[in-house]
This record gives C-alpha cells, structure tokens and sequence, in this order.
C-alpha cells in the first residue's frame, strides 16, 4: 500500500494542474465584465465622456485591469466597438432564411436589422460617437473587416437566389442592398428624436415603426426585384 506521504506530490501537481484553467477562467470573467460595463458606460457618454474610473466602477473591478487588458482606454473602446459587430453577425447568423422563398427571406433581412437597432440602442450610439472621431479607432482594429463579410453574405445568397429564380435584377450587388438596408433603419433610430421634433409626430410610436418597416420592405423589394414586389410581410 503506498504510504499518504507518497500520494502528496502527485495531488499537489494535479492541484498546480488545475489552478491555469481557474485562472484563465477567472481572467476571461474580468475582460468579459469589464466589456459590459464599457458598453454601457461608452454608449452613455461617448468615447470622451467616458473615464476609466466609471468603467471600473461600473464593473466592480480596478483601473489597472483595463490597463492590463486593454491596453489603454482606447484600445478598450476598440474592443467594445469589435464585441458590438461580433454579436451583431452572431444575431443576424442565426436567422431561419429560406433560399426557396428569396423575396421573403429578403423581407426578414429587412426586419431583423430594424429591430436590432431598435432592440441595441447601445450599438447606434456606439457608431454615433466612433463617426465623431471619423472612425480613428475602429479602423486600428485588426478583425474590423471581418465583421462586413458574413452581413453582406445573407443578403448575397438571397440575392442570388431571387436571380436564379427569376424574380431579382442580376445587375445589383449585395453591398448595395445591405447599404440601403442599413441606412434606413439606422437613421431612422439614430435621429428618431430630432426627426420627431421636426416632423411633429413620434416616430418611436410603433405604428410608425410598423409603418416605416413595412415601407422599407416595400422599397427594397423595388429595387430589386424584376417585376413588381408582392406586399410586405409584417
């Protein structure tokens, strides 16, 4: 029988063992609360308006482990910005399209990227504050065009789809398309409230939403299609 003074150092290197994969653990569950509380604390804010020690604080963590991180606040800015696309594609990935019925499918396309920003307050005004700085700091970000191939991906393949059916123009690209998608519904979200002041109606009722949905529908579906579009789906 071996003796327990022999089995010790076997079970103090199988706790030495355990204690990298603890701490990778615990490591990833900082950076991952320190993103959150950055998102939020950036969205209200803006990049200038946002201090490492709100973020801090915010995440119930220490200014050095942005540091430590991140870099600097900026680099953590970028990494919010990249987290913000990655879950975005993640979102708009798991959409049920069928490439048998390519004009809805294209509906559905619209809808989802409408009611993401609608549901993601957090990211438009995210963009909003990184436009302010001409996109200095997105563009730094090494995975930043990794994020526009699986958007503009979707929208190809219906587009294709509607070709090979015959019921799409073959002349019109998909960057188009999800440019025109892209820009009504985050407009429309981002400028709701001095378009609400300017047009004299609230434009955050959702019977204007509905009403703007269905018309955006309508009109992308005109502007790819061959013949006329049948109704927009609700």
């Amino acid at each position: 029988m071996t003796p327990r003074s022999a089995r010790r150092p076997a079970q103090n290197r199988s706790r030495t063992a355990r204690k990298p994969g603890v701490r990778a653990l615990a490591a990833q569950a900082t950076r991952d609360s320190l993103l959150r509380a950055a998102t939020k604390i950036f969205a209200k804010y803006g990049l200038s308006g946002a201090s490492v020690e709100k973020i801090s604080k915010a995440a119930k963590s220490y200014d050095r482990m942005i540091y430590y991180y991140f870099g600097s606040k900026e680099g953590l800015f970028v990494a919010v910005l990249e987290e913000a696309y990655r879950r975005f594609d993640e979102a708009e990935a798991a959409i049920a399209l069928d490439s048998e019925r390519p004009v809805e499918s294209l509906q559905e396309i619209v809808g989802f990227v409408m009611a993401y920003y609608r549901e993601h307050p957090e990211f438009v005004t995210l963009l909003n504050s990184e436009n302010l700085h001409r996109g200095r700091h997105i563009s730094k970000s090494r995975r930043a065009g990794e994020y526009s191939s699986p958007a503009i991906g979707v929208v190809e393949q219906v587009l294709r789809s509607g070709v090979d059916k015959g019921l799409f123009r073959a002349d019109v690209t998909a960057r188009d398309v999800y440019l025109l998608i892209a820009a009504t519904g985050y407009f429309y979200q981002s400028n709701r409230y001095t378009l609400s002041a300017f047009l004299g109606e609230d434009l955050a009722d959702p019977q204007a939403v509905a009403g703007w949905e269905a018309f955006v529908k309508q009109a992308v579906l005109r502007t790819v299609s061959l013949g006329t579009p049948s109704s927009p789906t609700s």
